[in-house]
C-alpha cells in the first residue's frame, strides 16, 4: 500500500480529526508486545511531551487509559474526590450535563451551577454559589464546550478555585493542544483531553494531565472501580512504565508522530491555522444569509453551531449524505433549544478546505431552494 491509495476525507465533525498520512502510516508497525521495554519507552515519550504542551513534567504528570475521553473524565471524577468531599459542575452544555451523569452514577455529592449554553458564565454568581456552599473540596468545568463552540474563562475561574482553596478539574477535550493552556498560571489540578481531537491522533487513547502533588494525595481514596482508577495507573506507570492492563498499541505510535507534528507546527501556530479556517466560515456563511449561535467575542474558533435553514426542503440527514457523497462529513447539532447542525475546523485541514466546503453548501441551499 502507498499513501497515494488512501482517499482524503475532510471530517468537519469534533473529532475524531483530518490526520496527515504520516499519522495514518505510523500504525504499521510489526507486532509488539505492549510490555516491552521498547514500547514503554514511547508510552513515557508521549506522557512527557503531552505534559509539556501544558506544564512542566517535574510539577505535572500524563496518566494514561485506553478508551474515549469520556473514559478520561470518569477517570478523574471518580478517583480524585474523596467519600466525605463535594464537588461543583458547571452545567453549560451537553458535557457539563455529562460529568453530572457521571458523580450521579458514583454517588459523590455534587452542586450543579447551570448556566447558558451560548452566553460566558456568570462569574459574580459562581462566585456566590462558592461561598455559601459549605465543604466545596472540587470544582469540575469545560473549557470548550463542544455542544456550541463557546469558549468558557478557565483562567478566571481558576483564580475563583484558588481563592476559595478549590481543587479544579478541566475537560479540555476539544481544546487541549490548540488553544494554549498553562495549568500552573491557570491554578489547573487535573486537565482532561484525547489523542483525537486537535492533538490529530487516532482515537482510542484518554488522558489526564495531573498536578502530581495533589495526584499523590488521593493514594488514600478508596477505590470506587478499577479500570480507571488514576492514582492506580499513575503508581503503576511511575514504577513500570506500563499500564495496569492492554493499551491500544498502534494508536500509540499514531500519537507519537502526532505529538512530533504538533511540536514542529506549534500549538500557537495551529490555533491560527484553526483561526482562519474559522473566519474563512464564519464570513462564508454569513454571505450564505445563515446564521450562528455564539458571538465572536466568546468563540471558541474550532466549533461553529449554525442555525438550521428555514426552509420546509431542508432536512438534516439528507443534508449529510449530500456532504458525504462529495468527501465532507458533518455533524448535527446538541443545543435542546436550537434547531442546528455543526462544523468543526479541527484537524488536518486550513482555509481551502472550508472554502470548498462552502461551495457545496451553496449547492446544498441552492437545491432546497433557500438560494436561488
Amino acid at each position: 500500500m502507498s499513501i497515494k491509495q488512501i482517499t482524503r476525507n475532510v471530517l468537519l465533525n469534533p473529532g475524531p480529526a483530518t490526520t496527515t498520512d504520516t499519522v495514518k502510516f505510523a500504525q504499521v508497525i510489526p507486532d509488539i508486545c505492549p510490555r516491552e521495554k521498547e514500547f514503554g519507552d514511547l508510552m513515557e515519550y508521549c506522557a512527557t511531551e503531552i505534559t509539556r504542551f501544558v506544564g512542566d513534567p517535574k510539577d505535572y504528570a500524563t496518566v494514561f487509559f485506553g478508551g474515549s475521553g469520556t473514559a478520561t473524565v470518569e477517570a478523574i471524577l471518580s478517583s480524585v474526590i474523596p467519600e466525605n468531599g463535594k464537588i461543583l459542575i458547571i452545567d453549560n452544555g451537553a458535557y457539563g450535563k455529562r460529568m453530572c451523569q457521571i458523580t450521579s452514577a458514583y454517588k459523590i455529592d455534587t452542586l450543579v451551577f447551570k448556566s447558558s449554553s451560548i452566553e460566558p458564565i456568570d462569574l459574580k454568581n459562581l462566585e456566590d454559589a462558592i461561598k455559601f456552599e459549605k465543604g466545596l473540596t472540587h470544582l469540575a468545568m469545560i473549557h470548550h464546550e463542544t455542544t456550541t463552540g463557546l469558549l468558557n474563562d478557565i483562567s478566571a475561574i481558576g483564580k475563583l478555585c484558588a481563592t476559595y482553596k478549590i481543587q479544579f478539574i478541566v475537560d479540555s477535550m476539544s481544546g487541549f493542544a490548540a488553544i494554549p493552556v498553562n495549568m500552573k498560571l491557570m491554578n489547573i489540578d487535573y486537565l482532561a483531553a484525547s489523542s483525537n481531537k486537535n492533538i490529530q491522533g487516532m482515537a482510542g487513547i484518554g488522558f489526564a494531565i495531573c498536578n502530581r502533588q495533589v495526584l499523590l494525595e488521593t493514594e488514600v481514596i478508596p477505590m470506587r472501580n478499577l479500570y480507571l482508577n488514576l492514582y492506580a495507573q499513575y503508581a503503576y506507570f511511575e514504577k513500570t512504565h506500563q499500564t495496569r492492563f492492554t493499551p491500544p498499541v498502534q494508536t500509540f505510535y499514531a500519537l507519537k508522530q502526532a505529538i512530533l507534528e504538533t511540536k514542529e507546527e506549534t500549538i500557537e501556530k495551529r490555533y491560527a491555522r484553526y483561526g482562519r479556517s474559522w473566519e474563512t466560515l464564519l464570513n462564508g456563511i454569513e454571505e450564505l444569509g445563515l446564521e450562528y449561535l455564539i458571538d465572536k467575542e466568546h468563540h471558541s474558533k474550532i466549533i461553529t453551531s449554525i442555525i438550521e435553514p428555514a426552509t420546509e426542503k431542508y432536512d438534516f440527514e439528507e443534508m449529510h449524505d449530500f456532504f458525504f457523497e462529495k468527501g465532507f462529513t458533518i455533524y448535527p447539532g446538541k443545543v435542546n433549544n436550537y434547531d442546528t447542525f455543526r462544523i468543526s475546523n479541527i484537524g488536518q485541514i486550513d482555509y481551502t478546505d472550508i472554502e470548498a466546503f462552502l461551495k457545496v453548501l451553496k449547492a446544498y441551499l441552492i437545491q432546497i431552494n433557500y438560494l436561488k
